[in-house]
């Protein structure tokens, strides 16, 4: 088949299921998920799992790390201290930059970063910073995947594990929480910003779902749902020990009533009858435009040399549009996409190997007044996959998601779309993509 892959557990998997192994071929189809997750995702699931040696996976943890630490590190370093300096840099409003400068804390580790493998190596696309993160209920297919004898005994075989993200979420939120609650479990308020939340509740539902494995409530609501009664904070009446925060600073900067709320909270975080989660700082990386400040120092030489060689290593060329950038980019249409500096899910990104060069230089326009970054398009491997209906092999693209919480490496899931059907791939309502699961191989 075209794309042989060349890790041997991945080589071998397809082999059985080439041959006719049922057992494979039907793993995804027997394995018993859990009910919110199936209907979260309406039945998109990749008929197998992906594989990746722990060498690569833990590795590149390691290196998202050290990224993370290298970018929070950038307003003191760079900026005198002055975070609003460093909003305005990245790309934030003056408003946005001047809310967001009071927040002067280390934020948590606790973000992901999506990936593409390029047949070499992993290239980084985006790094979500902050607590507001989609598919860390999916490692539930690796679990699911472990209890059908067939592919159990075949994970046996090759020594294939897999790191649980929502253990790692439920240790995260036990730690936030203790000087709150003590041991005892915590009470998760699962938070949006005003008429946010309709449009993912499915996703947060599989999400409060995972949670309660481990005995934690999650609460779901929006921040006109908060309530605050007996020195408590509460949501829908009831008590809670936690916020973990899905909104973010759009939200409700521009909403008087969501900013009195998130002014009562941090108050609240502030005297310890709450534990805000995660930490309002993080929004200050929390944009593709931090990762294209990163390139620029580091093509400038103001990076230590192990620090531009770790951006060089993870990052794909990437610089913040300006007018200067225009004639060059508009030259390398076949190679480029351009990015809106904040948005996610795919959202207003356009590729220029997709679009004629009137479009593309016109999108350059628009991102350079709008302060979007552009970056060299990565072509992502080929993932053979085999149809368990009708034995036909089909190429498949992947992006890897890379959790991290502060104990590290928090886990992984794959989303996918056939070879060619897109310059995105999202898991959006709206988006075709399909899930599952990894597992690691001794490396």
């Amino acid at each position: 088949m075209t794309g042989t892959p060349r890790d041997p557990v991945t080589a071998e998997y397809l082999r059985r299921c080439a041959n006719g192994d049922r057992g494979l071929l039907d793993a995804m189809a027997a394995a018993k998920l859990p009910p919110a997750l199936v209907e979260s995702m309406r039945g998109r699931f990749l008929p197998r799992p992906m594989f990746m040696s722990d060498v690569a996976i833990h590795g590149f943890a390691q290196r998202m790390s050290a990224l993370f630490d290298l970018l929070v590190s950038l307003p003191d370093r760079f900026f005198g201290g002055d975070r609003e300096r460093y909003g305005r840099a990245v790309g934030m409003d003056a408003a946005r930059a001047g809310y967001l400068a009071r927040f002067t804390d280390r934020p948590q580790q606790y973000g992901r970063a999506d990936l593409y493998h390029d047949g070499q190596a992993f290239r980084l696309l985006e790094f979500n910073i902050g607590s507001a993160l989609g598919g860390m209920d999916r490692a539930q297919i690796s679990a699911a995947l472990l209890e059908v004898p067939a592919f159990k005994d075949f994970a046996a075989e090759y020594g294939l594990d897999f790191v649980d993200t929502g253990a790692r979420v439920d240790r995260a939120l036990r730690a936030a929480a203790r000087p709150v609650c003590g041991t005892a479990a915590p009470v998760v308020a699962f938070v949006d910003g005003n008429g946010a939340m309709a449009p993912y509740l499915h996703l947060a539902t599989s999400f409060q779902e995972m949670l309660a494995r481990f005995g934690v409530e999650v609460v779901l609501g929006e921040l006109s749902d908060i309530g605050f009664a007996g020195g408590r904070v509460t949501l829908h009446d009831r008590p809670v020990d936690v916020v973990l925060r899905y909104f973010s600073v759009g939200d409700f900067l521009d909403d008087p009533d969501g900013l009195r709320v998130v002014e009562d909270l941090l108050r609240a975080d502030a005297d310890g009858s709450v534990a805000l989660y995660t930490s309002l700082s993080g929004e200050l990386f929390n944009n593709k435009t931090s990762l294209a400040l990163l390139a620029d120092l580091a093509a400038r030489g103001e990076l230590t040399p192990q620090e531009a060689g770790l951006v060089g290593e993870v990052l794909p060329w990437t610089r913040t549009m300006t007018p200067e950038l225009i004639d060059e980019c508009a030259g390398r249409r076949g190679e480029l996409m351009l990015k809106p500096g904040a948005d996610f899910g795919g959202a207003g990104i356009t590729a220029g190997w997709l679009v004629d060069d009137e479009h593309w230089r016109q999108a350059l326009r628009v991102g350079a007044e709008q302060g979007a970054i552009v970056q060299h398009r990565v072509v992502p491997r080929p993932e053979p996959v085999i149809d368990p209906a009708t034995g036909e092999h089909q190429e498949w693209n992947a992006v890897w998601d890379c959790f991290l919480t502060p104990e590290g490496y928090a886990g992984s899931h794959i989303r996918a779309l056939p070879a060619g059907q897109g310059a995105v791939i999202g898991m959006g309502v709206t988006m075709a993509a399909q899930t599952s699961g990894i597992f690691y191989y001794p490396g």
